[in-house]
């Protein structure tokens, strides 16, 4: 008599949401990005939101302005909430902290990366880029009418080489630039809006 046959499913990957929220909004007149409100409660508690309605977990968040302030004002349980005290030499460097704190962590397959001040990027679009997954080498990123934009997701085995390039505003830019041919465009254009909240005229998108 032959062996019951056993199915085995594939295990779904482990990608955690990396939302950087370190702005200090200075074309805002300094108002700290992550706590701009919107839908009635901080800017970063949407995001988080997004990023975990879009399929990820668990959430690291890379503060920088107004931390302290952040932490108090802002929901943020559940999530690996890091400081960035360097956050005024630019994204790149939030983007390192962020990085480092999911490699000590351990677990995730990949990082799903996430600006708080893009607000216009729902839930569908990072379910998207997630689902683009394939392994640990894995370079995914939004586009917009064919764009490169955000959220991008990197497999884990590129973490090292991004971080180590990410420097000043460019955050990842440069590695995704050297490496165009290895990433995978997944378009949203239909389900997202990648306009970012840099000036007073942008609080319009805000509700």
């Amino acid at each position: 008599m032959s062996p019951p046959r056993t199915s085995t499913t594939p295990q779904e990957p482990a990608v955690a949401g990396l939302l950087l929220a370190a702005g200090g909004g200075r074309r805002l007149g300094g108002r700290p990005k992550a706590l701009l409100e919107h839908h009635g409660r901080p800017l970063v508690e949407y995001a988080v939101r997004v990023l975990r309605e879009g399929g990820c977990g668990p959430v690291h968040v890379v503060l920088g302005a107004a931390a302290d302030r952040v932490r108090r004002e802002a929901d943020l349980s559940g999530c690996v909430v890091r400081d960035n005290p360097d956050w005024e030499e630019g994204m790149g460097s939030s983007l390192r902290v962020g990085l480092s704190s999911l490699t000590s962590s351990g677990g995730a397959d990949a990082a799903l990366v996430l600006l708080v001040d893009q607000p216009g990027i729902g839930a569908e679009a990072v379910a998207r880029v997630r689902a683009a997954y394939r392994s640990r080498a894995s370079l995914v990123a939004a586009a917009y009418g064919g764009r490169r934009g955000h959220p991008v997701l990197f497999g884990r085995d590129r973490w090292a080489g991004i971080a180590l390039s990410a420097v000043g505003d460019r955050g990842a830019r440069t590695y995704l630039a050297a490496n165009a041919d290895a990433v995978t465009l997944v378009e949203c254009g239909d389900v997202a809006e990648a306009y970012d909240i840099d000036t007073p005229e942008d609080l319009r998108h805000l509700r």
